[in-house]
């Protein structure tokens, strides 16, 4: 019988070995073993680690597969956000581009890129710590992504253990998952056969894989895995170059792809992109771009970044993909914010990898511009991830029964008035506060912290009591009882009487943060403000007209046309009355005080930086508007005066730097109290 000694040696070389042919089939794409001996020294491994359990270590080839199915994805920060990137759909926008480098890099010299077909997959994060897999992550938002290590770990392009030597301690390698299109056939033939639902396309094929909260599922589905770029890394440095470090990569065990390469200037970039655009469809796998990145490092640190992009990289993506069908109908649906959006109900076509049989139409100026009539033979056009959309029709197949589109002159959802304000592309339904499909918005925006401010009630639990049919409007949130709370998912007794008295305090509030809650359209905190100094009383604001709300300072017609539709639509004066009727109330003589010297600081604009010690700074933007000042977000040429309170942020250096006048809260409390 082997002893431990002998088996932790064998079990050593093994896992070498087995890690050798796994790069050299996955990296190299050169392998020197038929499977059949690949698989018997997976074998041998297995019965191994099965003879002697307390040799196994999470990084053997034979644990990449976990045995307990997850409740839930963790979430994990990435430390360096994970960046999108610009776009550019024509050689133009790539010269634009190129243009654009030359003169923040002040050189005429051509640049050098690193080219890449640009994957259609879903982006990870794969951390190595000491040359070990220990973490992988979904991009997310960017910023925050989801825990997939235990997926992640049973992709065999994926290694769970770095070779080679000089990688970094800390080294966050960042790239693409996809399925592979032979891979993404044979998944959906056995869907097929098992009559289960297929998948639409290989990347939300793959999307769907990955996100198994069971990672046998992940495991048993064709993934793979290129590595293009890189985040954390510490502990040791990468070369000066990208182009290079994707070779450091490769002699790590990382794969990348073979496509990749380095080419001069603007006219190498579109050369890359013919070439990669003429082989597409020989590719085993969807791309729908290419990627150029500036090679060198310390260009990269030059060029630096703008918004969430870098501006030394860009996507070039390939032509939208164009085909023609028939448009069945027109329907309009409401959005969250009652926006009415037309979607055309087509024959089904498949396009950019998906059967289509819906797209938008985006609104009637477009439907219009476009003269898109029911039966047209129309193209539809769908580019990535892009909503399908109608790009136009073909007049020449207009049948003679194609009828015109018009615009419903009632809510689809609530039978309330459609409203469509002269000059504005996008139509809405009047019925803010009554409107099932506006329903969830309006109670988060009602309960937001500048509105009634309704501690405890979050977007989750605005959810639940949505969906299980207690709230249908904001009146309904002060008939809510301990019972009806505490029933709920995560709630409780305790949580249920704190929410009550959250609510029953929040009954008591000022005319103008009720007039923001109510959620009128073009009607911020600002203008709820005027409302409340010019009107008064909310009777007084019922009675007015459209004319006479545009003889209100700072109102204009587009305003004013607003608020007189959602003043005179019955569904919301039901929902108001009962609001009133359940207890929410305010002092009229308290608002009619604060608005007393509302004119001393009329026409300037203010900042508020840093942490005030007599007041919120919630409190003095509410006292700014008061006196009729505005207060913005960041600091400009328009910037009057920016309040310094302690601890100020980047807000103060930039004032500087523009000339800004400063005022402490000292000086703030004696310019309000004049």
């Amino acid at each position: 019988m082997m002893t431990p000694d002998v088996a932790e040696r064998r079990i050593q070389s093994l896992r070498q070995q087995i890690n050798h042919h796994n790069y050299l089939y996955y990296v190299l794409d050169s392998p020197e073993i038929p499977d059949s001996e690949f698989d018997r020294l997976m074998r041998e491994l297995e019965q191994l680690e099965q003879q002697f359990p307390q040799l196994i270590t999470p990084d053997s080839p034979t644990q990449r597969v976990g045995a307990t199915p997850l409740t839930e994805f963790g979430e994990v920060r990435h430390e360096v956000p994970m960046l999108s990137l610009d776009n550019a759909f024509d050689e133009h926008e790539v010269q634009e581009f190129d243009r654009r480098l030359h003169e923040r890099l002040d050189t005429s010299a051509q640049i050098e890129y690193t080219a890449e077909p640009k994957l259609d997959g879903l982006a990870v994060s794969l951390v190595y710590e000491n040359g070990v897999l220990t973490r992988g992550a979904t991009r997310g938002d960017g910023t925050l992504g989801e825990d997939v290590t235990q997926n992640v770990r049973t992709l065999l392009s994926v290694p769970l253990r770095l070779v080679g030597t000089g990688f970094p301690r800390l080294l966050e390698a960042r790239g693409e998952i996809f399925m592979p299109k032979k891979g993404f056939e044979m998944l959906n033939a056995k869907a097929e056969k098992n009559h289960e639902k297929p998948f639409i396309n290989p990347r939300n094929a793959a999307a769907g894989s990955l996100r198994q909260l069971d990672a046998r599922i992940t495991a048993s589905r064709p993934l793979e895995f290129y590595a293009y770029a890189w985040g954390q890394v510490e502990g040791g440095r990468l070369p000066e170059r990208h182009s290079k470090v994707l070779a450091c990569f490769r002699e790590w065990g990382l794969r990348t792809n073979p496509e990749n390469r380095l080419v001069i200037g603007l006219e190498g970039c579109l050369k890359f992109y013919k070439h990669m655009a003429d082989k597409r469809d020989q590719l085993p796998y969807q791309i729908d771009g290419v990627v150029y990145k500036v090679d060198r490092l310390d260009l990269q640190k030059e060029l630096g970044f703008v918004a969430r992009a870098p501006r030394w990289a860009l996507a070039h993506k390939f032509p939208a993909e164009e085909v023609m069908t028939v448009l069945r109908a027109v329907e309009f649906q409401v959005g969250r914010t009652g926006a009415l959006t037309p979607v055309a109900r087509l024959q089904p076509v498949f396009v950019g990898g998906a059967n289509i049989s819906n797209a938008t139409l985006h609104n009637m100026d477009e439907i219009e511009r476009k003269d898109v009539r029911v039966g047209d033979t129309v193209i539809v056009r769908r580019a990535g991830d892009v909503i399908p959309e109608v790009a136009g029709v073909v007049l020449a197949k207009r049948p003679k029964n194609a009828r015109r589109v018009h615009l419903p002159l009632k809510c689809p959802v609530c039978g309330s008035k459609v409203l469509r304000i002269e000059g504005e592309a996008v139509a809405r339904c009047s019925a803010g506060l009554y409107c099932p499909a506006q329903r969830k918005e309006m109670i988060r925006h009602f309960a937001s912290r500048r509105a009634l401010d309704i501690e405890g009630l979050g977007e989750k639990l605005v959810d639940q009591l949505v969906d299980a049919g207690l709230v249908h409007t904001p009146a309904d949130l002060f008939k809510l009882t301990a019972k009806q709370l505490a029933d709920l998912e995560r709630m409780g007794d305790k949580s249920a009487d704190n929410l009550l008295q959250a609510i029953n305090k929040a009954s008591n509030t000022t005319f103008s943060r009720f007039l923001y809650a109510l959620g009128i359209r073009e009607v911020g905190e600002t203008t709820a403000l005027v409302l409340a100094r010019h009107y008064g009383s909310l009777d007084a604001l019922l009675a007015a007209d459209q004319d006479s709300l545009m003889q209100v300072p700072d109102i204009g017609p587009v305003v004013a046309a607003s608020i007189a539709s959602f003043f005179h639509e019955p569904h919301n004066l039901k929902v108001i009355r009962a609001l009133r009727e359940s207890g929410v109330r305010w002092q009229q003589q308290a608002d009619a005080k604060k608005f007393k010297h509302s004119s001393i600081l009329a026409g300037l604009t203010f900042v508020i930086t840093g942490t005030l010690s007599q007041m919120t700074r919630d409190d003095a933007k509410d006292t700014i508007l008061a006196l009729g000042g505005k207060v913005s977000g960041s600091v400009s040429k328009k910037t009057d005066y920016l309040v310094v309170g302690a601890e100020p942020g980047s807000k103060l250096a930039e004032a500087r730097r523009l000339g800004v006048a400063l005022m402490d809260e000292q000086a703030f409390l004696r310019r309000i109290k004049q």
